[in-house]
């Protein structure tokens, strides 16, 4: 189904009761975000608030359900999308037709050709009011978290061009504001729009951009989705949603952006113009991205709509509304990955925990002996999943969305000193536990089941957990080594061992791996994880997202013995030896923040009280807040 701009969008989703509008006066500075993520975190609906200080209403939240992520791609599943582009290109590429076969694929074909985009020199309905005085004061644009660096666009569709190829593309990228008429733009080196900026860059040119906003919300979730470069975005979104998408040209340059958008910010980056620091700002990682040089986008001209509404989405620490536009393209780009990389790829998952690019499972088909680390490799050079740090491949029956029997699986099929592999990559540029900038350390697993040729040597069976063991962990706890340990996956059968500990005490790792080097303990145990006092050892996904978020594989990966991992999941910043970085703290709301939302609550008609999920998250900040939130 395609929708003619948020609000044809709106409306569908008050006709399936997917929204909540609130009429009560809420500010766009913090309010907003600590709202949402009270809601996001509590599988609420989308919220629209229309009264922020400004003409546009606010709507956030809209893709942060199974149910209005299908809605927003016109879907009635996620894998209708998939079986299609699957029987697109088994049609495309198969081989051995006749010519009357090869004829019959022309429907195909065209059928594929009607999705591209259209274009016009006519104005659309994005460009009902124009501005070429613009103000981005007049915007609902929010300030997210306590420390961010400003206010930011949280959901722009960023329209730029190659110089001398003429290729466009759409990407997001966060923009914060600098002045009425100037944003940062906060392209990362390894993106498209970067790429086109240095190839402007050596022409001497000013770069032409524009910035959509809203408009069918089918358009924003194909600006984050893994394309191919030059690969046009608007014909994944004339493809989902089944009508191919009328652009128009732009008042001030020769871009051209969606008729049905709702606002379009039209401007220029000047390539030799000095960079602005811009952050920091709470990301989607969990933790404050660290401040850095990043170029000026200068708007001339602001268009919109008359019944315009403004898009927003706020990322922090896992599950916000991102995981669903995760999820969607898990399901929507399985057929071409495994197409166009490995035929043998069954499924992939990215967990919430893994903040996209931390850990990635993957599920094959498996015939022949080392076929395992093969997906490995050849993942940890393939497209955006070259930022991935983790990599576990399995095979069989396992159900990879059932973190139980997935974790049963691993221990089951993994020899720790034979099945684990480390190596260096490119690491995405948020990644802060790396000792260099945006490259560190990775480990792929074969947890397949073993075909006879790959046991070197019998699998470990761990020993059950005796009372000797028991005492000798809690003997650590009681000496001071770890302030506790949690041992409930040893009671289902898992070798697991969840320990917190002072990180900032000296040699606290060192002292804790010391102790586990004790027969009574190895003999049962096969992975030991380390985090800070602050983490609560019960919470699992708090402990997986805080560990892989803080380890850099290669250096924080250690063998106690042979068959017994440890992992450092601590903050490295509190380190005798320190850090050589800057290290961010975690993202959570201020507690003045957190007070004026619960006083409001009652007025916002949301429903019952939702506590901050804050008051938790506090508890893991680094610094207080009266300190620097970024240490080196």
């Amino acid at each position: 189904m395609a929708y003619s701009g948020l609000t044809d969008f709106i409306k569908r989703l008050e006709k399936e009761n997917e929204l909540h509008v609130v009429d009560t006066f809420v500010d766009t500075e913090l309010e907003i975000t600590e709202i949402t993520d009270r809601v996001v975190k509590s599988d609420g609906r989308a919220l629209l608030f229309t009264n922020n200080g400004t003409k546009f209403p606010v709507l956030i939240n809209a893709y942060g359900s199974d149910k209005r992520m299908l809605l927003a791609l016109g879907r009635s599943s996620y894998d209708d999308a998939g079986k299609e582009i699957e029987s697109l290109f088994n049609s495309l590429v198969g081989g051995g037709r006749s010519v009357f076969d090869k004829l019959k694929l022309l429907p195909d074909i065209f059928g594929m050709a009607s999705y591209f985009p259209s274009f016009s020199k006519g104005k659309g309905k994005c460009q009902e009011v124009i501005e070429t005085e613009p103000d981005l004061n007049t915007l609902p644009i929010l300030k997210c978290w306590q420390y961010d660096g400003g206010r930011f666009i949280t959901l722009p569709m960023v329209h730029t061009i190659h110089p001398l190829t003429g290729s466009a593309n759409v990407g997001m990228y966060r923009m914060q504001v600098i002045d009425k008429k100037t944003t940062a733009m906060h392209w990362h080196l390894h993106k498209t729009g970067a790429n086109h900026y240095e190839a402007w860059k050596k022409e001497n040119k000013l770069m032409p951009v524009s910035v959509a906003l809203g408009g069918d919300p089918v358009y924003a979730y194909s600006a984050t989705a893994p394309l191919p470069e030059n690969i046009n975005e608007y014909i994944l979104s004339g493809f989902l949603r089944k009508k191919r998408v009328k652009l128009v040209k732009c008042i001030t340059n020769d871009l051209y952006v969606p008729e049905d958008a709702d606002i379009v910010l039209e401007g220029y980056v000047d390539p030799t113009e000095d960079l602005f620091m811009e952050g920091p700002f709470g990301d989607h990682t969990g933790f404050y991205s660290l401040s850095d040089l990043y170029p000026k986008f200068h708007i001339k001209c602001i268009t919109y709509r008359k019944d315009a509404v403004y898009p927003a989405t706020i990322v922090g620490v896992p599950p916000q509304e991102d995981a669903w536009l995760g999820k969607a393209t898990e399901r929507i780009f399985l057929s071409p990955i495994k197409m166009a990389i490995q035929p043998e790829i069954v499924d992939f998952h990215l967990p919430p925990a893994g903040v996209a690019h931390n850990l990635l499972i993957v599920k094959i088909n498996k015939s022949y002996s080392g076929q395992g680390m093969k997906i490995v490799s050849s993942l940890f050079g393939t497209g955006q999943m070259m930022f991935t740090k983790c990599v576990i491949v399995v095979d069989g029956n396992v159900d990879i969305r059932n973190y139980d029997e997935l974790t049963r699986h691993i221990f089951d099929n993994t020899s720790i000193c034979n099945d684990i592999m480390f190596l260096k990559g490119p690491l995405d540029v948020l990644d802060h536990a790396s000792d260099t900038y945006s490259f560190g350390g990775k480990v792929g697993i074969d947890a397949t089941i073993k075909l006879k040729e790959e046991i070197l040597e019998p699998q470990k069976t761990y020993l059950q957990a005796e009372q000797s063991f028991n005492s000798a962990i809690d003997k650590i706890v009681s000496d001071g080594f770890a302030v506790n340990a949690n041992t409930d996956a040893m009671q289902k059968g898992i070798p697991l061992v969840i320990f917190s500990v002072n990180s900032a005490a000296t040699d606290a790792i060192k002292k804790l791996i010391s102790q586990l080097k004790n027969d009574a303990i190895t003999a049962s145990l096969g992975l030991v994880i380390a985090v800070d006092s602050a983490i609560d050892t019960n919470d699992f996904y708090t402990v997986v997202w805080h560990t892989l978020g803080n380890t850099d594989p290669l250096r924080d990966h250690k063998f106690i013995e042979e068959n017994t991992l440890f992992i450092d999941g601590t903050t490295k910043i509190f380190r005798q030896e320190g850090f050589a970085r800057r290290w961010p703290n975690v993202v959570c709301a201020a507690d003045d923040t957190i007070k004026a939302i619960d006083n409001k609550w009652n007025s916002l008609k949301i429903g019952g009280f939702l506590p901050s999920p804050s008051l938790k998250l506090k508890l893991l900040k680094y610094y207080g807040n009266d300190e620097i939130i970024l240490k080196k």
